[in-house]
């Protein structure tokens, strides 16, 4: 098992290795250790450089460094990997977690917000946290100042999830020291990156993705137009979770991104019943989906049966790329390929660093 793990994680940490790509490897080759001796070829198929395999060294080092802090790994597909999130394409295939796993088990809702939110808004937050959490919900926020902040505090540190931007043992903001270490303690940290890391503004959106894969549904509470908070909405949405937001004044730019999702069609919440009548009730597919019917996957990683292409079937598939992302099914369409053939071309073309996968399954050429 910890060869298994080391495997796992070298694969992971390589450079330009993303999530849909580890699963496609694994999905072909069976094993971490098989997908890493196959890279190389792989991506001089794809017209490249084979990537920088991360040492054995390197994630020893790292896997110390997660024993210290009292945390352990999840991989994606097994053990207690929350399979909500383990449904989405995108799922990271390792989490770091401290805390009580147990809590895992619980029906999950996101409440998300402004940064700068006003004193009601941090209000409202902190009391529908607290409701959700008393009627048996796991609370899961990004531990950002504002709404989060007053979502896990209000939910009480040992009801309530916090998603980390970078590495487990990296408090931001500084003042949410002690926040973060009570919920390491009597809640659930969870982070992507490895320990050390400290955030950069490309890792919250991958942790907002988290927060909304998670959750049954989300809640967001005072948003501007171009926020992080509407970010991780749209993910819901793109999900198949519910979103949920909660009206303003539309005076006050922080609820314009609220309104805004109000009128595309999301849940009005004025309470934490509001939130519940969306979601559904606990015990209904809690752990185990959402009114929406999202199920856990059934395998380990879900990919097309692995078929090797051709020099035809690759210039063929390069042909219809170009530097505008196209989705994935549109490539097959037009090609007149196997999508597994198709699926095939792309990876050879990602590992070698000549393609870009966007949101929404699309790609495009890296020039």
């Amino acid at each position: 098992m910890y060869d298994d793990r080391i495997a796992r994680l070298r694969l992971i940490r390589t450079a330009g290795i993303g999530p849909v790509t580890y699963r496609q490897l694994i999905a072909r080759f069976g094993t971490p250790a098989a997908a890493l001796a196959a890279v190389p070829d792989m991506a001089r198929r794809g017209g490249g450089k084979a990537p920088a395999v991360a040492t054995l060294a390197a994630v020893e080092a790292e896997v110390a460094a997660v024993e210290r802090l009292g945390a352990r790994y999840l991989f994606v597909g097994q053990g207690l990997y929350p399979p909500l999130l383990a449904h989405i394409e995108t799922a990271p295939p390792a989490l770091i977690l401290r805390g009580r796993t147990a809590l895992l088990e619980r029906q999950a809702v996101a409440i998300v917000g402004a940064r700068n939110a006003s004193a009601a808004a941090v209000r409202f937050a902190r009391g529908l946290a607290a409701e959700l959490a008393d009627a048996g919900y796991l609370v899961v926020s990004g531990l950002a100042r504002g709404i989060d902040t007053a979502a896990h505090a209000g939910a009480g540190a040992a009801r309530t999830a916090g998603v980390i931007a970078g590495g487990i043992d990296i408090v931001y903001p500084p003042e949410n020291a002690d926040l973060q270490r009570a919920i390491g303690d009597g809640g659930l940290l969870l982070a992507e990156q490895p320990p050390g890391t400290e955030p950069r503004a490309r890792h919250f959106p991958y942790r907002n993705r988290i927060i909304a894969g998670l959750a049954g549904g989300t809640v967001v509470v005072e948003a501007a137009p171009r926020s992080g908070s509407l970010i991780t909405a749209r993910l819901a949405s793109e999900f198949g979770r519910d979103v949920m937001a909660v009206p303003g004044s539309p005076l006050d730019p922080r609820a314009q991104g609220c309104n805004l999702l109000i009128r595309e069609g999301a849940v009005l919440v004025q309470s934490a019943a509001d939130v519940i009548e969306a979601i559904g009730p606990i015990g209904r597919n809690a752990a185990h989906g959402t009114g929406q019917g999202v199920a856990a996957p059934t395998r380990e990683y879900e990919a097309p049966p692995p078929v090797d292409a051709d020099d035809r079937d690759r210039t063929r598939v390069v042909g219809l790329l170009g530097p505008t992302a196209v989705g994935v099914d549109e490539i097959v369409r037009q090609a007149g390929l196997a999508p597994a053939i198709v699926q095939t071309v792309l990876l050879e073309l990602e590992l070698g660093g000549r393609l870009d996968r966007h949101a929404g399954g699309r790609v495009s050429l890296s020039f």
